[in-house]
């Protein structure tokens, strides 16, 4: 059985087809977040701090580290982005306890973020390009650690799902020429918009089928690209993930935050509901206003993307007895609660963990 061993300084993460689904947190990039960028730039990594911990809270097994922002005061990335990613990654192993994704199209940066992790991160990425391979392959190869394999070469992103098939298994077997095993590849035969191409759900589908019963390697996909540019993406989402899982899909590159609502919504819906003449406790809180009229949360928490993994996984038999189902799905303790049950006491058992 394929399995595909990520680790951290004291914790192991394992992606596998018989193992729950791997969660990869992708909020740690700069990528089209301009917020973070400028953060970055300024020096400044609270977001970074904060991104890590609530994806970590919200069942993320491993979080993705990408330091690719261009400076203003320097746009070469080649030297920008390897120091930043020394800082982010000593930064982030310094907070959780999950195993890295490095994450870079800088080879300087991808080896810098190698040499700063403890234990043994996943790299992100390599294609089927011919100077990515032979740029990626040896850093894969010195460090002894797993990588994905992105279903694209020099010619580009094919719309041909058996193209993408073709060069996930030459990257397969250009990798083994370097010594490195098949479940030390993790590929992404690349989801398609489904709004710009109707068959791109059906194609991955039986892409991922193909990788797992011919190639023998674990999967990945960036996941939100499926619900890119239409109405109630995580709708879509929703449904896309159980279905690739199904498919024999053993991980993704995703959000698994669903982000706290902002003050300014909370300032309309107040309003909106004094219009109303509906009388509220004057002393009512916005996180029970939030909860009251369906706002979601003032916090960070566990995204509905989460809620459809965690189902699938107890559906498909990987997660025995439906023990992470049932601690995802109980109530917190109410305040005074944990304090009153005591270490180890009944109340304090009832605390949520994200497993």
């Amino acid at each position: 059985m394929t399995r595909t061993i990520v680790e951290s300084k004291t914790r192991t993460t394992v992606i596998g087809f018989d193992q729950p689904f791997c969660v990869i947190g992708e909020r740690i990039n700069p990528t089209g977040r301009k917020k973070l960028a400028i953060e970055l730039e300024a020096g400044d990594f609270s977001s970074v701090e904060s991104d890590a911990v609530a994806q970590v809270e919200a069942g993320a097994t491993v979080l993705d580290i990408n330091a690719g922002v261009v400076y203003n005061s320097n746009p070469d990335p080649n030297q920008t982005e390897p120091p930043l990613m020394t800082k982010m990654v000593e930064l982030v192993q310094g907070l959780v306890d999950v195993p890295l994704c490095i994450d870079s199209s800088v080879p300087g940066a991808l080896e810098a973020g190698l040499a700063a992790a403890h234990g043994r991160p996943l790299l992100n990425s390599v294609t089927g390009e011919e100077e990515r391979l032979e740029l990626v392959l040896p850093l894969v190869k010195k460090y002894n650690v797993p990588v994905v394999a992105i279903s694209n070469d020099d010619t580009g992103i094919s719309e041909d799902p058996d193209v993408r098939f073709a060069v996930a298994k030459k990257i397969v077997e250009r990798a083994a020429d370097f010594g490195i095993p098949a479940h030390d590849i993790v590929v992404d035969p690349l989801v398609m918009p489904i709004g710009a191409m109707a068959t791109a759900g059906l194609q991955v589908f039986a892409l991922v089928r193909r990788l797992r019963e011919e190639l023998g390697v674990n999967t990945t996909c960036g996941a939100s690209n499926v619900s890119f540019g239409l109405p109630n993406r995580h709708g879509i989402n929703n449904a896309f993930l159980p279905m690739a899982m199904g498919a024999g899909m053993t991980s993704a590159i995703m959000n698994p935050v669903a982000l706290p609502v902002k003050p300014s919504e909370i300032a309309a819906k107040r309003a909106e509901v004094a219009e109303a003449g509906i009388m509220l406790p004057e002393d009512m809180d916005d996180e029970t206003f939030c909860q009251l009229f369906g706002l979601g949360s003032t916090k960070p928490r566990p995204g509905t993307e989460m809620e459809a993994i965690r189902a699938a996984n107890f559906l498909t038999n990987n997660d025995p007895h439906g023990s992470a189902w049932i601690r995802f799905n109980k109530a917190p303790p109410k305040p005074g609660e944990e304090a009153a049950g005591g270490r180890g006491g009944r109340a304090g058992a009832r605390r949520r963990r994200r497993a």
